[in-house]
């Protein structure tokens, strides 16, 4: 397979690209490298024969020709996307036009390079998604891929407009897609601005832990690494025009989550413990979804894939590599909007 990867010094971007590499496949990765770009998270592929990078941005359409024209893929898998709730909340306009309006364009070239091609069977545009469409649960049930849309942030609005974009395509124009829909990600390589990097960094450096609310919101975490095994079984056996849900088993309030970072923070730096003396609830965000929470059946049981890491397991491997890997994220630290609180509304 040669695989043209949007986002791919992203951190979901990354590990696919990562995977992909070790599996054999030619990778083709086109990044814009916004704010939380890092290709650093392709040191240890960048070298590699099978490896080539183009920056260019989603909305451009005529890079995308010429990088449709250049490379000529069999397959794309699009992860290109704003995705911070909190920086939705404050600029909206920027996840509208990259989210939707950067959709749109990819699909089009997409379809047009298809089409030039002959429209070849084994072709396929794998559009990757997100739980939050689905709005929020209560305190039973789960997503499945019949479950309505619902977005309740402008990202997952965006997210959900991009969606219905990719099944208009290929209802309408029969371009050959697959979509994935998954939980919160976590692991090695993940931008700073979000809740479990917050956690350890705070924690390393001795700032207050902030817990929005109450702390009982419920995410399913998905490990990153599994994360990435997934998408490429989904792209490389999923059934055209069909939605997957993927999920890591492992629904745990956020209030519970900080516990246990904190928890083996302590077992790690026992000189610094306790550090769950430093967490501290604040003002919730607006539109705070209560609860996610996904049913993975379908991909276990069509295309035999299930989450192999626990959430003990990841967070403790989570942990120890930040540790392990200081001048990573304290290069990000100066970004902009890193270490604020934003989305107040």
């Amino acid at each position: 397979m040669k695989l043209l990867v949007t986002g791919g010094a992203g951190f979901i971007g990354s590990a696919v690209v990562r995977h992909a590499i070790a599996a054999g496949h030619e990778v083709i990765n086109l990044d814009a490298l916004t704010y939380a770009a890092c290709l650093e998270n392709l040191a240890s592929v960048e070298a590699s024969p099978l490896y080539r990078f183009e920056k260019a941005d989603i909305r451009d359409r005529d890079a995308l020709a010429r990088i449709f024209e250049t490379h000529r893929p069999t397959a794309v898998m699009h992860l290109a996307a704003e995705s911070h709730v909190d920086r939705s909340i404050d600029a909206p306009d920027a996840f509208i036009d990259t989210n939707v309006t950067g959709t749109a364009h990819l699909l089009q070239e997409a379809r047009a390079y298809w089409e030039r091609q002959g429209r070849p069977e084994e072709f396929r545009f794998h559009h990757v998604s997100t739980d939050e469409v689905f709005g929020s649960l209560g305190a039973e049930g789960l997503f499945t891929e019949e479950t309505p849309y619902a977005p309740n942030s402008p990202y997952s609005a965006s997210k959900a407009a991009s969606d219905h974009l990719v099944r208009a395509w290929h209802a309408t124009y029969g371009l050959p897609v697959v979509l994935s829909n998954c939980s919160n990600n976590y692991g090695p390589f993940h931008f700073p601005e979000k809740l479990i990097p917050v956690v350890i960094l705070n924690a390393l450096a001795g700032r207050p832990i902030p817990v929005y609310g109450d702390g009982g919101n419920v995410r399913d975490w998905l490990f990153v690494e599994d994360h990435a095994e997934a998408l490429l079984t989904i792209i490389g056996q999923g059934e055209v025009g069909r939605s997957y849900n993927v999920g890591g088993n492992a629904e745990a309030k956020n209030i519970d989550l900080v516990r246990m970072i904190c928890r083996i923070l302590d077992r790690l730096l026992p000189g610094a413990a306790p550090h769950e003396d430093l967490i501290t609830f604040v003002t919730d965000r607006p539109g705070h979804d209560r609860r996610y929470a996904i049913d993975a059946s379908r991909l276990r049981d069509e295309l035999g894939w299930q989450p192999r890491v626990t959430l003990e397991e990841g967070l403790e491997q989570t942990v120890a590599w930040y540790l392990e890997n200081r001048p990573w994220w304290q290069a990000l630290q100066d970004r902009a909007g890193v270490g604020d609180r934003l989305g107040l509304g």
